[in-house]
C-alpha cells in the first residue's frame, strides 16, 4: 500500500514508517473498497449488471486508484452495450497506471476496429434522434429508429427499455414483455426493468379478466350427456327479428367499413409510406457518411503518396547537387577550371549541408579568380584566330559573371566578337557600354563608329 500523505511504500502497517503517518482510517477504506469490488466481481459474474455497477461505482469512491474495479465497471458498461461510458473508464484507468493495464489492450482492441468505432457512432446518433421523436410524441418513428439501434448494438439495455415503454403507452404488452425479457437477459436485476415488466404483467391480467364472462351472467343445464352453458338474458328469436338483425347487422358493418375501415387503412398507408421515406433518407445518410469516411482515407492515402513523391523528388535533387560539387572537385583538381566553374553553376548550395556549403565557398573561391582568367584568354585567342562563335560563347560568360573584367576589355572584345560574327544587334548594347564607362578610350571611339551603325 502507498502512504497517502509522502507517497512511500508502506506495505500493511497501521503506521506510515517514513512519516509517521496513521493509516487506520486508510486501510480500513482500502478494505471496504475491496470488499465492494468483491461484491460488484460476484454480482457481475451472475448478469446482475446494475447492481454490479452500484458495488463498483461505492468501491471507486473510497479507491479511485482501485484499477481492477475501474476495469471490471468499463466491461460491465460495454456489456451492457454503453461503449462511450466503457472507453470513459478505461482511458481513465490508463492514466493511473499507464504500465502492465489491462485497459491498454480493451482500448487497442477497439481502436483498432474502425468499423466497431463507426457502429457505436451511428448508436448513439440514432438513439438521441428516437428520444427526439419521443419528445415530438412521435411514436412510430422512434420505434422505427429504436430497433435499429437495436440491430446494431442488441445489448443496449436503455434502448430496450425505451422501446418496451413505446410498446406500452402504444397498448401492444405482448411485445413489451418479450422486450423487457430481452433487456432482462443482459441485466437480469435492473429495477428499471422489473419495474416495467411489473407494470405489463399488471396490464396484460387485466385485460385478460376483462375478457372473461362473470361467472354470474351464466346459466348451466343439463341435456342428455351434454352440458349446455348459455348467459342468463339468452332468447331464442324468431325468423322475422333474425332477418332485421342481419339487415342491422350489414348496414353497421358498412358504416364501419365507410367511416373507420377505410380511413384508418388509408392512414395506415400512409404512414406506411412515411415510414420507408424515412428509412431511405437514413439509408442515404450512412451511404453519404460511408462515402465520405472513404473519400477522407483517400485523400488521406494520396497526400501520403504526394509526400513519399516529393520526398523522392527532394533528394533526387539533393543527390544531383552533391554530385556536381564533386564534378566541380574533380575537376579543379585536375586543372580543368572551365569544367569547375560551369560544374559550381549547377550546384544549388540550399542543398547542402554545413560542411558542404564550406567546401563549395572555399573551393568557389578558388575557381572563380582562375576561372574568368582563363574563360578570357581562350574568348580572345578565339577572336584573334577568327573563331568568332567560339569567342562570343566564353567572353560573354565572363562578361555575365563581371562586365567590368578587365576595365570593360571583356565586353568591348565580345562586341567586336558579335559584330565580326555577322550580329551586330547584339553587339550594340556592349558597345554602348564601353562609351558610357570608359569614355575618352580608344575603345569608346571604335564603339562610336558602330552602336549607331546600321546594320
Amino acid at each position: 500500500m502507498i502512504c497517502y500523505r509522502c507517497g512511500e511504500e508502506a506495505g500493511m502497517e497501521a503506521v506510515c514508517p517514513s512519516c509517521g503517518t496513521d493509516l487506520k482510517i486508510f486501510l480500513r477504506a482500502a478494505k471496504m473498497a475491496n470488499a465492494y469490488y468483491n461484491d460488484g466481481l460476484e454480482k457481475a459474474g451472475v448478469r446482475n449488471l446494475s447492481g454490479a455497477i452500484l458495488s463498483l461505482k461505492s468501491c471507486l469512491k473510497l479507491n479511485k486508484y482501485h484499477i481492477d474495479a475501474r476495469n471490471l465497471l468499463g466491461l460491465v458498461y460495454y456489456e451492457m452495450g454503453e461503449v462511450v461510458d466503457a472507453l470513459s473508464e478505461w482511458v481513465i484507468s490508463k492514466s493511473y497506471q499507464p504500465i502492465e493495464n489491462r485497459a491498454s489492450r480493451y482500448l487497442e482492441e477497439i481502436q483498432q476496429n474502425p468499423s466497431r468505432l463507426e457502429t457505436v457512432n451511428q448508436t448513439i446518433k440514432k438513439y438521441n434522434q428516437a428520444l427526439l421523436y419521443c419528445r415530438q410524441d412521435s411514436r412510430d418513428l422512434a420505434i422505427i429508429q429504436l430497433k435499429k439501434v437495436l440491430s446494431l448494438n442488441p445489448k443496449l439495455v436503455k434502448g430496450h427499455q425505451l422501446l418496451a415503454l413505446l410498446y406500452l403507452q402504444e397498448n401492444k404488452l405482448e411485445l413489451a414483455k418479450k422486450t423487457l425479457r430481452n433487456a432482462g437477459k443482459i441485466d437480469t436485476d435492473n429495477t428499471t426493468t422489473l419495474r416495467y415488466l411489473k407494470e405489463v404483467n399488471t396490464r396484460l391480467r387485466e385485460s385478460g379478466a376483462a375478457k372473461k364472462p362473470k361467472q354470474d351472467d351464466l346459466i348451466s343445464y343439463q341435456s342428455g350427456n351434454e352440458t349446455i352453458i348459455m348467459p342468463k338474458r339468452f332468447k331464442e328469436s324468431s325468423i322475422g327479428s333474425t332477418l332485421i338483425y342481419i339487415i342491422i347487422g350489414l348496414l353497421v358493418g358498412a358504416a364501419v367499413t365507410s367511416f373507420l375501415i377505410v380511413p384508418n387503412v388509408r392512414k395506415l398507408a400512409k404512414d406506411d409510406a412515411r415510414k420507408q421515406l424515412l428509412s431511405a433518407n437514413d439509408t442515404i445518410t450512412t451511404n453519404e457518411q460511408q462515402i465520405a469516411s472513404l473519400q477522407a482515407q483517400v485523400d488521406e492515402l494520396q497526400t501520403q503518396v504526394d509526400s513519399a513523391e516529393s520526398n523522392s523528388a527532394q533528394i533526387q535533387a539533393k543527390a544531383g547537387v552533391y554530385e556536381q560539387l564533386m564534378n566541380a572537385y574533380a575537376s579543379f583538381n585536375a586543372g580543368d577550371i572551365v569544367g569547375a566553374g560551369t560544374a559550381l553553376e549547377a550546384v544549388d548550395t540550399a542543398y547542402l549541408n554545413e560542411s558542404a556549403q564550406s567546401l563549395y565557398q572555399s573551393l568557389n573561391e578558388q575557381v572563380n579568380a582562375q576561372y574568368l582568367t582563363q574563360l578570357y584568354d581562350e574568348g580572345y585567342a578565339k577572336y584573334h584566330d577568327g573563331d568568332y562563335a567560339e569567342a562570343v560563347t566564353r567572353l560573354k560568360e565572363v562578361v555575365d559573371k563581371d562586365q567590368d573584367y578587365r576595365d570593360g576589355m571583356a565586353a568591348y572584345y565580345l562586341a567586336q566578337a558579335y559584330r565580326r560574327g555577322g550580329d551586330l544587334a547584339s553587339a550594340k548594347p556592349y558597345y554602348q557600354y564601353i562609351i558610357d564607362n570608359y569614355p575618352n578610350t580608344e575603345r569608346a571611339r571604335t564603339a562610336a563608329n558602330y552602336v549607331n551603325k546600321e546594320e
